[in-house]
Order: structure tokens, then sequence, then C-alpha cells
């Protein structure tokens, strides 16, 4: 459409929606509270920031597809499969979610036994009632044209049909089964959301909307809806893009994002400014094999709940108070002590949040108070002994993507943005012997903006097992023109990478390792690589062991709508300081100094204790700690 320009980022949380518009050089951001059905907020949100004015794209992050697999409220769906194999999504790999709790039990599966089909050339299943069915064949991934024929005869009564080789063209039937049935479960409910959402947003809004995909690139509605498994990390995704960007801007090569906004925690080790990427995860106990940066996400959030276990002691999340009724001092009606009344309490958080949230220190001291009186402690040690306890929830967290994965936390900086990020990074970093945290520019809506750098994307993969090189260099070739295909067709336009890579592992072993390679490197190139990261990984590597190719991948990356060096150079708007606070320090209370994050100048130092407040989010500096302001308006906080 005529006078269409920029691109829009909206990120839904389960407490606020961040919004980022990019347009004429210059970048606006706001935040409004999650609505229930999520494209309320999206279209609001949108409507209010853009005043009226329309923009060429509106790039989207939804959690639809992970709320819907959480709450259990996708598709009924039938699963057609090879005689004999009607089980496997109930067998899976035999072994236990936790191995010494034997109260801990395997998910349910997605699928009831009577809607679980062994496909024996009969066209008269009984699907009455079925909103989906997921087919996958023993030997799908070899011979997708018995896949085919079979969708073709399901596909007349009407039933959408998601095939294990357009989802995951993988070997290991137990997690391509899985990975085809969560798609199949999530894909009514993801294509109603998107429909509606598209209609509401095109053209009143964008000439155009894409979906953040979980590998960290973008892809059309149509694409997300057809691949619903592929956007269950669609919101941390954009986080990391972005925490990749500032990482490299400001020469560091080795960062972890620390996404803390109201209902979770999502952290992803970066090295070199390329987020690390999985190819298989478990979400809420189902295997996923799609494409995805690796983040890893706890409960824990500014609207995490605190609560008093039976045994006494002090637990915080995973449950949330959400953006209705929210934490007590939102003044909503929530009654329950939260992360964010804690800070509150403590002095560290006060005044007014986004979307006119004012926030109420009384209705937080008397619900903090009450969970104090549960545990028989005051006020104060209650405040102090929520953020004690979540900071040690995202300290394993953060230890998880990168001591238990051989890489030292304190090589690294810790990037922490969202709402809450700023509050408890500095702490989180000094706990794990890190150099330092740094707070980005536009911190509250960090994941909005890492839309707008998030490039699109589509990959393939092919299952080889080979030790043939001739076999590996034909389908490296073939896998990554079906990527490129693919992006052209989506976007139009052609890839400006396409990168190629294999999964490698010794014979025998029960797990691969994923390595890059361009074809024609040669089989020494490729076993000198898989050795080299297999003992980065692990540690260890054997050399002279015979070793095999398993499964050839492709990823085909476009052109972003703008990158990091686009943004302008940070200038300091208003005053320097705005007031100070009371503020329990950890030993005593003390009068603070509140800085207003815009008003900080290049070069600007503020020392600890205090406070930095902007729009959408807050930074706490601890005593003993200073923090600089950089170039790119980051702030950096040392000890």
């Amino acid at each position: 459409m005529a006078g269409m320009t920029g691109v829009l980022g909206v990120d839904v949380g389960g407490t606020f929606t961040d919004l980022a518009w990019w347009s004429d050089g210059r970048l606006e951001v706001g935040k409004t509270s999650s609505t229930v059905d999520q494209s309320d907020g999206v279209v609001a949100g949108a409507r209010s920031l853009l005043s009226g004015a329309s923009t060429s794209l509106l790039v989207h992050g939804t959690t639809v597809a992970t709320n819907a697999l959480l709450e259990r409220a996708g598709a009924r769906v039938a699963l057609v499969t090879s005689p004999g194999f009607e089980d496997v999504i109930e067998i899976g790999r035999q072994d236990r979610p936790s191995l010494y709790d034997s109260f801990a039990d395997r998910a349910a599966p997605l699928v009831e036994r009577g809607d679980r089909h062994g496909w024996e050339g009969g066209a008269d299943l009984d699907l009455d009632g079925v909103e989906a069915v997921a087919v996958s064949l023993l030997d799908g991934y070899r011979r997708p044209e018995e896949e085919s024929a079979i969708r073709a005869v399901l596909a007349e009564k009407g039933i959408p049909v998601v095939t294990s080789h357009q989802v995951s063209p993988e070997f290991r039937e137990f997690e391509r089964t899985s990975t085809t049935v969560v798609t199949a479960y999530l894909e009514p409910r993801v294509a109603r959301y998107l429909v509606n959402l598209d209609r509401q947003v095109v053209p009143a809004i964008a000439e155009r909307l894409m979906v953040m995909r979980s590998s960290g690139g973008l892809m059309s509605p149509e694409d997300a809806a057809r691949s619903a498994a592929s956007i269950l990390l669609s919101g941390p995704a954009g986080g990391v893009v972005a925490a990749a960007a500032l990482g490299a801007s400001i020469g560091r090569s080795r960062v972890i994002s620390f996404d803390m906004g109201g209902t979770s925690t999502d952290v992803c080790r970066i090295e070199d400014g390329r987020p690390e990427v999985m190819y298989e995860r478990s979400i809420d106990g189902f295997v996923i094999r799609t494409p995805s940066v690796a983040v890893h996400t706890v409960g824990a959030g500014g609207g995490s709940i605190a609560w008093i276990d039976p045994g006494g002691a002090l637990r915080v999340g995973p449950r949330s108070a959400g953006a209705h009724p929210g934490p007590a001092s939102y003044g909503r009606g929530g009654r329950e002590a939260t992360v964010s009344d804690a800070h509150v309490v403590l002095g560290r958080l006060g005044g007014a949040l986004a979307d006119g949230v004012v926030l109420e220190v009384d209705a937080a001291r008397t619900a903090v108070h009450r969970l104090g009186e549960q545990a028989g402690i005051s006020e104060i040690e209650a405040a102090a002994g929520v953020v004690e306890v979540v900071e040690a929830t995202m300290e394993r967290a953060v230890r998880a993507v990168s001591v238990e994965q051989g890489a030292d936390p304190s090589s690294a900086v810790l990037l922490a943005f969202g709402g809450a990020g700023g509050l408890h990074g500095g702490a989180l970093a000094r706990r794990l012997e890190m150099s330092a945290m740094v707070v980005p520019p536009h911190a509250g809506v960090f994941s909005a903006l890492g839309l707008l750098l998030a490039p699109p994307r589509t990959d393939a993969a092919q299952t080889v097992i080979t030790t043939d090189i001739g076999v590996v260099d034909r389908t490296c070739r073939q896998v990554a023109e079906l990527a490129r295909g693919s992006l052209v067709n989506a976007t139009g336009s052609e890839p400006s990478v396409v990168e190629t890579l294999v999964d490698v592992r010794y014979i025998g072993q029960a797990h691969e390792t994923t390595v890059s390679y361009r074809p024609g490197d040669g089989w020494t190139v490729l076993v000198e690589a898989f050795e080299r990261e297999h003992a980065r990984r692990n540690g260890f590597s054997r050399p002279g062991d015979p070793v095999e190719a398993v499964t050839v991948r492709a990823a085909a990356v476009g052109s972003p709508a703008m990158a990091w060096s686009d943004l302008p150079e940070h200038q300091p708007a208003g005053d320097e300081r705005v007031g100070a606070r009371t503020v329990f320090t950890g030993d005593a209370w003390e009068e603070v100094v509140v800085w207003n994050r815009a008003g900080l100048a290049p070069g600007g130092e503020t020392a600890g204790p205090c406070i930095v407040a902007d729009e959408e989010s807050t930074t706490w500096i601890g005593p003993d700690e200073r923090g600089v302001i950089l170039d790119s308006g980051a702030l950096e906080v040392t000890w």
C-alpha cells in the first residue's frame, strides 16, 4: 500500500505486550498489558503506538502455541502410523522424567488410545470428532511418498493432515512421531489465531504479517500454522537475536542473554555473535525435533507468586499472577505476594509502570506481610527471601546453558533485559563470577526490538546415516536448494546466506554433534570439525575411531528489516537525576539516588547503591557496583 513504511515488532508476554516500531530512521517503543486473546493486545498496542499511521510489516512473537501446549488446549488428534507402532508416543524411550522421584510421571500422550491407527490401506478409519490427523510411518523420512498417499486419502475427509516427512524428515520414530503429533495438536488453534490476527492487521495496520520462529528467523503466518511446533519459542527467540546483535556491537564475543519478564525467565548462551541452536528439545514433557535457539526457560518472573510449601520452606513460582489480576501492587485485585511486590517492599521498585500501572506500596506490603506471617518471619525478611529464592532458580537456569554444557560463565557477560532483568542481573552475574552485567537500551521491550533484527529463515533436513562423503555432499546440495527454494517462495527474494551442517557421531553412539560443513570440503575436514566440537562439548574426543554422518541440514537466511548499526547513537534527554528512594540494601535502609536512564550521556557513571529507571524497566545497582553508559546507550555494570 502506498505510504506504508517501516517495520513493527510486537512480542506478547504473559504480563505485558511489547512493541518496537522502526520507521524513517526513528525507533519508537511501547508497552501494554497482555490480553486473554493475544490478538486484542497486539492490535490495541499497535494502533496506540502508530497513532493512526500504517507500517509495511508487522513481525509477531507469540506464545499462543506454547500456551496451547502447556494448558492442553489443542485439538483432538488422530495418529496414523505403521501397524504395531500405534503406542510409540506412549512408550517413548522408556526413560524416566526424574530418575529418583517415584511420583514424577511422564506427560500423558496427546492422542487417546482409541485415536491411534495402524495404516493397512483402509480409508474407513473412525475419525468422528477428530480435528487433525498426524501421519508418521516407520520409514516416513526415507519414503515420503507413502505418507503423501495417505494424506491424499485422508484429506478428502476435510480434516487437516500433518505428515512426518514435512515436519521432521529424520530417523528415530519416537522423536519424529512426537513432533508430528504436537504439530497436529497445535495447528487448528494456531491457524485460527493467525487467520484472525491477519484479518485484523492486514491492511489496516500493516501491509504484511510475519511470525517469529523458534530458530530466530521469520516465517509467513501460513507456514507458521502448518508447522505450529516451530513457533513454540517464538517470543524468547526475539530477545536472543537482539542480544546477539548488541553483544557483537560492543565487542563482547561471549554473552549469556537473561530475559526476565512478568511470567518467566529465558536464558541462552551466545558465542561469537551466534546464538546456540539446537535441533531437539523437550517442552513440558513432549519431544520436539525442530530447530530452535537453545533457550532454557524457568517459571520465574516479576509476577511469579511466592508461597510456603508443606514443609514450611519459601518457594517462588512457577505459578504467576499474570496480567490479570497481576501482582498485589498493581491494584487490580491480586492478593498473593509476587517478586515484583517484594521489590516494592524493599524500595527498589516504585512509581508508575507501563500501561498506566501505578504501584501501590501498601498493597504490596500487605501481601508480603501475610507471606511472612505464614513463614514465621518479618515482612522485610520475607521480601528479601523472595528475591533470594528466585535468584537461586535463575542461577540454575544460567548454569544449565553454560556449566552443564562445558562453558565457563565467568568468561561471559550477562546481558539482562525484560522488565525485571536489571533488578536481578547484577546479583546473578556476581554469583556466577561473571565480569559484568550489560543492560541494553530499551531493555523492557528488547525482545520486540529483536523481532526487527530477525531475518526471514527456512530450514531443511534429511537423514542419511552414511560414511560416504559423496552422499553427504549430494544431500547437502539438495537440502540447501530445498531451503533456498522455500525462502524464495515465502519472501520472493533470494537468501543472503545458505548454511549447511551435518550431524556426526562415532559409530555406536546414541547421540550426534552438529557441525558446519560446506559440500566439497571432504571427509577429513568433516571429521576434524566433529572431533573439535565433540571435545569442546564433552571434554574428550576419540581420534581414529570410525565416524558416520547421520543427518544433513541447511538453513537459508534472508536480510532483516534493519541492523543494529542502523540505530541512532544514544542522545541524552531530560534530567540525569529524578529523585531519591529509601531502599533496603541487604544490611540496612539507605537513601539512594534514582537516575533517569534517558538523561545519562555516554561515559556517564553511577555508583551503587542506586536505581537507574527508564520507561520500560528498572535496574538496581548494588553496593560496591558501578554503572557506565556505553556509546550504544547500553548500561554496563561492573564490580
